[in-house]
């Protein structure tokens, strides 16, 4: 459909910004990027910033064959060990500026994203640290935040476990959430991609059980997002981003099991999660963000409509005759460069827009949660 278009903008417009940000001097990358796009040069990095852009170049360079761009990913690995704790094991959630450790909490999802990300570099690089690094980081997981139930969310440097502020949203508190899940699901998937290995195997399948049992909800054709650590949901709310999202995420990783049944049962959930979203979160030009008991927040999110093009075109892929996928995929690409796509020099794309198409300003265009993984991904 799109693909030459999509490939262009990588290549001139993503991965050069991402590029002019590395931080040459004292490690990683610039955290911040205000709107006015001033540079906060002495911000604190983040983990999940850092992780998300050593994936995001380790697989650019290994997907597209560009070798320079080889140089951003060894850049992004070597500034990795000033997130971990070398005597309790995971990493941090950020350091200063200079790759001191700062907010020492251990959430679940930060490690998930590392394990991601080395896992990337080893299939680029094949380098041994990187997965000696990811196997660490697993058992990590398995060991401090893994409980009879799942996995369990924020914890302080000791592994004593935190409250959830950093994953909660929309007024609740959650002991467990979806999101997490997700990427805990996405870094093991990662992982058991590049090594194969069984027991890395055996926790996707125990994750996408959970999947079955607790996120998803047929009658609702949609996930559940917060809970308790029952189980118990906190708040009537779909996030379509994530059901998109999950849609083509959780078909990915169990189609790596070489499972036939297992993926037949998901493969069935997903389809209801991508056509409950077409319906219900598109709206004719791109996806609104969620919708909370019954009212639509319009507002359209850079990752939203990235992961949205990725959800659409893999169910075209998978289901070839239902061709409002393609259709919508393609409306969304053309919402994206005429709307969020920055067009000042030396930017990138702004975090959101409003339904008239107006960039939300006190949103940053780096922070650390915006990335290039979401739009370099898709």
């Amino acid at each position: 459909m799109f693909r030459q278009d999509c490939s262009h903008h990588l290549l001139t417009t993503i991965l050069p910004f991402w590029e002019n940000l590395t931080d040459w001097e004292r490690g990683g990358w610039f955290g911040y990027v205000n709107h006015d796009l001033s540079v906060a040069r002495d911000a604190h990095k983040g983990c999940i910033l850092n992780s998300r852009i050593l994936w995001t170049f380790s697989t650019a360079a290994r997907v597209t064959g560009d070798k320079s761009l080889l140089r951003y990913a060894r850049h992004a690995f070597a500034f990795l060990p000033h997130f971990e704790d070398t005597e309790r094991g995971g990493v941090y959630w950020s350091v200063t500026f200079d790759g001191k450790p700062l907010d020492t909490t251990k959430h679940t999802y930060n490690q998930a994203f590392a394990i991601y990300a080395l896992s990337a570099y080893y299939r680029l690089t094949g380098n041994p640290k990187a997965l000696f690094a990811a196997n660490q980081l697993f058992q990590c997981v398995e060991n401090h935040c893994r409980d009879a139930g799942g996995y369990g969310e924020a914890y302080d440097r000791f592994w004593n476990p935190e409250s959830n502020e950093k994953l909660s949203e929309n007024g609740v508190m959650a002991e467990r959430t979806m999101n997490t899940l997700l990427h805990v699901f996405e870094g093991y998937s990662g992982l058991y991609q590049a090594t194969q290995a069984p027991e890395v195997g055996t926790e996707l399948r125990a994750l996408l059980d959970i999947w079955g049992k607790h996120m998803f909800q047929p009658e609702k054709r949609r996930q559940e997002v917060f809970f308790d650590k029952n189980y118990h949901s906190l708040i009537d709310l779909q996030s379509y981003g994530h059901d998109i999202e999950s849609a083509w995420l959780l078909d990915w990783g169990c189609d790596l099991l070489g499972d036939a049944a297992l993926a037949e049962k998901v493969h069935r959930m997903t389809d209801v999660l991508a056509q409950s979203v077409l319906e219900r979160g598109f709206d004719g030009e791109a996806v609104c963000n969620e919708i909370e008991k019954g009212v639509t927040d319009t507002d359209r999110i850079w990752w939203v409509q990235s992961e949205a093009i990725v959800g659409f075109v893999h169910m075209l892929e998978k289901h070839p005759e239902q061709k409002q996928y393609g259709e919508a995929a393609a409306k969304v690409w053309k919402y994206i460069l005429r709307q969020l796509v920055d067009s000042r020099e030396n930017s990138e794309w702004f975090w959101k827009v409003d339904i008239t198409g107006k960039p939300v300003k006190k949103l940053t265009i780096v922070d650390p949660w915006k990335c290039p993984y979401h739009n370099g991904r898709m």
